[in-house]
């Protein structure tokens, strides 16, 4: 495997989970399920964050990031609530509790996914899951 393999790869995989995310009921919105993702993410790890920090992390354009927080906090996973210090900012932050929206997608199995992309769906989640635990763990970083 090569840079250009892995890099297909992860856009393979990406392309399986947006399609595995069920989307009854979401309507049309201007961004991809993959972009709110990204800004759902950011959002867990920086709480307290502004739409202009999130676009500056995450390499989206503040539109793109904007229109993600609008769908998030139209599902009731984000919060947001003005700048004690600088009342024209508003901060952002995940929802106290997980919203329906949200647990049905984390709770929405993998295996229709992987069994239209693999003949051995079984096999393919148990290889997720391994690569997941080596490439999330926290290590030292190891040039190869």
């Amino acid at each position: 495997m090569n840079v250009i393999d892995l890099y297909l790869l992860g856009h393979r995989l990406q392309k399986l989970a947006e399609a595995a995310v069920p989307a009854d009921g979401i309507g049309e919105h201007p961004t991809s399920t993959g972009t709110v993702l990204i800004v759902a993410a950011d959002l867990r790890d920086h709480p307290g964050t502004t739409v202009t920090e999130i676009a500056r992390r995450t390499g989206l354009a503040q539109s793109q990031v904007s229109n993600c927080v609008a769908r998030l906090r139209s599902a009731g996973a984000a919060v947001a609530e003005p700048d004690p210090r600088d009342g024209r900012r508003t901060l952002l932050s995940p929802a106290a509790e997980p919203s329906d929206r949200m647990r049905a997608v984390r709770e929405t199995p993998l295996g229709p996914a992987l069994a239209a992309a693999t003949s051995d769906p079984d096999e393919a989640l148990a290889l997720l899951e391994r690569l997941s635990s080596l490439l999330l763990q926290e290590a030292p970083r190891r040039s190869r």
